[in-house]
């Protein structure tokens, strides 16, 4: 069992049993109906805001130990939790119950001359393995997502959020017994062991058919190296706001400022601003102000600096750096072409935002950049499933295949063709 794997410290044995449970978990949620999986998720929901103190609890014990380790202030703002941030996770959880149950739902439907009527029908994963580092909150956006487009998951969290991941899964396994489904259905790997992650790479026996990394780039890194089933890869987020000549000066300092300092920690945060040289003396002041203002570190190129001589001369290293801190790059350019010129050198196919009112920059920009995400007058920190209507995500996809940008409950489905005939032989 279980239980004796962890006795005897055998990771292999651990791991091959938890994927086991997975598998038959799987197997029950493929046909779980709609009305089972929303209730468990409203109770899961419920579950969270009533244990508010001791997922807290738990959750100081992890920035405890995070504080004992010098770890920076950006970390410990992505391990932070608080009423409202798990008021937060609630919610979500409750917009995830609310969606349209992808399970079965006909992507496409035709009929061909011989009358087979052939249709394109969404199927779950089976299997889904979770491997993130220090934010507490993919415990449960990963959990409900994989529940709610009927996949099971295996949730390896790291050391630094190990207790708060712990508090969080206890109440999605509770809440999935009351609701009568598999408390496999949703795993927490027991082990910091990082032999584990190495099991769950391998697959676990076939058990595992997709890995999603949440993490840094050393965490990605040895998941693309050594993964032996697909990858839904989440790079970093080096990501760029361009502010055109034809950009409103005050739209452009408001979502400048909020794509870097809403909070400097997430994956959407900006982390360079492409000025255009016919805007620089006319609205990077401005820019430069509201940032200084609000704490945020400056690092320019020499035309930039003649404007903003305050700042930090910026390194070529600058341009490639995800800060995750109140630091930003800025550097200018001589229109559309060199701004996507830079984007395509530099950035991390992330999230990337043109400021303009020129149509045709516009269209060049978000034709011609090639990210997951690429907003026209909004905000990068808008780089969230939740904010596209989808309740949660997982992660955000930055590679082309299957998946990309947020990762949802329909990135989280392959499909089937269901073929229905009446007595058709193929000549």
């Amino acid at each position: 069992t279980l239980e004796e794997a962890k006795a005897g410290d055998d990771i292999a044995g651990i791991m091959a049993e938890i994927g086991k449970r997975a598998r038959a978990a799987a197997q029950v949620l493929a046909h779980c109906p709609a009305e089972t999986k929303t209730t468990a998720l409203d109770t899961i929901a419920d579950g969270l805001v009533a244990a508010t103190a001791d997922i807290m609890a738990a959750n100081e014990r992890d920035l405890a130990r995070a504080r004992d380790a010098g770890q920076t202030t950006a970390f410990l703002d992505r391990l932070a939790l608080n009423a409202d941030r798990i008021a937060g996770i609630a919610q979500g959880v409750r917009d995830v119950a609310a969606l349209e149950d992808p399970v079965g739902a006909e992507i496409a439907r035709w009929q061909q001359p011989n009358g087979l009527d052939i249709a394109r029908v969404r199927t779950p994963l089976g299997v889904v393995g979770v491997i993130y580092e220090s934010r507490p909150n993919v415990t449960v956006d990963a959990g409900v997502l994989c529940l709610k487009s009927g996949n099971a998951v295996i949730l390896r969290g790291g050391s630094d959020s190990a207790e708060s991941a712990a508090a969080l899964h206890r109440v999605m396994a509770e809440a999935l017994v009351v609701s009568g489904l598999p408390a496999a259905a949703i795993q927490l790997v027991p082990t910091q062991d990082r032999a584990a992650v190495g099991e769950m790479l391998r697959g676990l026996d076939g058990a595992i058919d997709v890995i999603v990394p949440r993490g840094g780039k050393s965490l990605v890194g040895r998941v693309e190296a050594e993964a032996r089933v697909p990858v839904f890869a989440h790079l970093d987020g080096n990501n760029h706001v361009y502010v055109h000549k034809s950009a409103d000066p005050a739209m452009a300092t408001n979502i400048v400022l909020n794509s870097k300092m809403r909070r400097t920690s997430v994956c959407g945060a900006a982390e360079t601003l492409l000025i255009d040289a016919g805007a620089a003396e006319t609205v990077l002041p401005g820019i430069a102000k509201a940032l200084t203002d609000a704490g945020c570190e400056i690092r320019a190129d020499a035309r930039a600096r003649q404007v903003v001589p305050e700042s930090v001369p910026a390194t070529d290293a600058d341009w490639a750096t995800e800060y995750l801190e109140p630091v930003i790059a800025v550097r200018t350019v001589e229109g559309a072409d060199e701004a996507i010129a830079h984007i395509h050198r530099y950035g991390s196919r992330h999230t990337d935002a043109i400021v303009a009112e020129h149509e045709e920059a516009i269209s060049a920009f978000v034709t011609r950049v090639d990210s997951a995400i690429v907003l026209h007058n909004a905000s990068t920190q808008f780089a969230d499933g939740g904010e596209f209507g989808m309740g949660a995500e997982i992660g955000i996809a930055t590679g082309r295949m299957h998946a990309r940008g947020p990762v949802g409950v329909e990135q989280l489905t392959s499909f089937k063709y269901v073929v229905r005939g009446s007595g058709q032989t193929r000549p």
